[in-house]
């Protein structure tokens, strides 16, 4: 008995211990003392995360940060964007230049473990296209041996390309750039034949064309490019802040939370789940060394996660893409959110 007991009391210890850690997180306290969450993003991928006509960063990915800034600071808006170049990405987030980074970044081992990153989630599962202007004449990938190619350097791209066309014995002419601003240039001046990267990238470029329909993006997906937004090692509390920053937004979807109906919802429902979620039940906020209206505060101020892919970069916006494998789990798609509880 005395030794349950002891037990008993050394479990209430850390849970205690770990409360403290919880709110003892270096970046939750510099971005709290600061009064605004820095983010790393895209300088310039439409639908995703690029300056709108007043100058000001919108997208399917500034709105991860947008989601993390509401439920840290309670306002949605209280965001430092930094555009990033692939080149300069990791080295922004080592270095504490930015908290967090939402820019079209594939998870693999070594960036996660080499570069000491922590990927906390997918926001977008993609894969890596091919797009070519329609005169070239040609239907299939397999058809490009000794085409020159538009690659942005420093990413994922430039190896998958290359392993591509190594396995179908394919020649190809590399034409490096810096940035997807740059690729599109080069590409539309015809110093390349084709332009590879994310096949939704491929999507919102030929959307921003004078011409797309001059432009035809190939069938072949060579790649898995499952993007997220990622944080340091080293400073877990924070991670656990925005991995549930993006499950608040998948799980409001599913559960049918909206930026319209969340507030009302918040006096209580006969669902668990959704009054975890939004603070009802429970001490989730606490947890994580914050309020407990805070995914209440992301869902009203910046919306459910397929709120924010229909506003952002669905079949009715340019970029037009479907929901395919970015679908709920419960419509046969990867997105899924582990219970709030």
């Amino acid at each position: 008995m005395k030794k349950s007991v002891f037990l008993g009391a050394l479990t209430l210890a850390g849970l205690a211990a770990g409360t403290a850690m919880a709110q003892d997180s270096s970046t939750l306290a510099a971005v709290k003392d600061r009064g605004t969450l820095r983010c790393g993003v895209n300088p310039g991928t439409p639908g995703f995360a690029a300056p709108d006509a007043s100058g000001e960063f919108v997208g399917f990915d500034v709105d991860v940060c947008r989601a993390v800034a509401a439920a840290v600071l309670g306002d949605s808006e209280a965001v430092e964007y930094t555009p990033l170049t692939s080149a300069v990405r990791f080295t922004a987030l080592a270095s504490g230049e930015v908290d967090l980074l939402a820019r079209n970044t594939t998870w693999t081992f070594t960036r996660d473990v080499d570069l000491k990153n922590t990927f906390v989630g997918v926001n977008y599962y993609d894969g890596q296209g091919f797009m070519v202007p329609k005169d070239l004449g040609v239907s299939s990938a397999r058809e490009l041996s000794g085409a020159t190619v538009c690659i942005e350097t420093g990413t994922t791209t430039e190896l998958n390309l290359a392993d591509y066309f190594r396995v179908n014995n394919m020649e190809y002419e590399p034409v490096p750039v810096e940035s997807f601003t740059e690729a599109q240039t080069q590409f539309l001046a015809g110093a390349c034949d084709v332009y590879t990267t994310d096949a939704s990238a491929l999507a919102a470029s030929r959307a921003s064309f004078e011409n797309p329909e001059g432009y035809v993006v190939l069938p072949e997906i060579i790649s898995k490019e499952p993007l997220g937004p990622l944080v340091r090692h080293g400073d877990d509390n924070w991670g656990d802040i925005v991995r549930w920053s993006l499950n608040a937004m998948i799980a409001a979807e599913e559960y049918g939370v909206t930026s319209a109906n969340a507030a009302e919802l918040a006096n209580g429902t006969d669902n668990p789940e959704i009054n975890r979620l939004l603070g009802v039940e429970g001490e989730l906020g606490a947890m994580l060394g914050l309020e407990n209206d805070w995914a209440l505060n992301i869902i009203t101020q910046v919306g459910n996660y397929g709120e924010s892919f229909e506003k952002n970069i669905g079949e009715n916006t340019p970029v037009g893409l479907a929901r395919g494998l970015n679908a709920q789990w419960t419509e046969g798609g990867l997105i899924y959110s582990p219970p709030f509880r």
